[in-house]
């Protein structure tokens, strides 16, 4: 399951790149690398790895964008 897991992160992360400080670029630079040979990281390598994830992609709720979808009040159409 890790390796499923850790395919998905990299796929995501290809996208900010370009936002990634240099170490963080370097350090993900070398898990694709890792990934593109199949290899599994070890559990250090997986830690560090979810840790550039969780900084740089932030999952919103779909609650959050309930207030967008919400239809109006009828109080609010009359006037």
């Amino acid at each position: 399951m890790q390796i499923t897991e850790q395919k998905r992160m990299i796929q995501e992360l290809k996208y900010y790149k370009n936002k990634m400080s240099r170490e963080d670029l370097y350090n993900f630079e070398m898990y694709e690398k890792r990934t593109k040979d199949d290899e599994d990281l070890d559990r250090l390598s997986f830690e560090k790895l979810q840790e550039i994830y969780s900084k740089y992609i932030k999952k919103k709720s779909k609650s959050d964008f309930d207030h967008l979808f919400k239809k109006k009040d009828s109080d609010e159409s009359g006037q």
